[in-house]
């Protein structure tokens, strides 16, 4: 996976977090968890604010 695969990052996040709220989360958190993802292979500096709204958009989506 890379920063650019938000929506299967996103349905990653859920099924290893399903009691999280990802309206809670601060970005910092964020870009850890992502990280630590299994499958997870990206330069950590590659992300940004825009992207991590992306994931956590799409995680809040996934989450409703």
């Amino acid at each position: 996976m890379k920063w650019t695969d938000t929506q299967q990052i996103a349905e990653e996040l859920y099924d290893k977090f399903p009691e999280t709220d990802p309206k809670t989360i601060r970005f910092t958190d964020l870009h850890r968890w992502v990280m630590e993802l299994d499958g997870f292979d990206d330069d950590p500096n590659r992300s940004g604010e825009r992207i991590l709204e992306a994931i956590q958009a799409a995680w809040i989506a996934e989450a409703e």
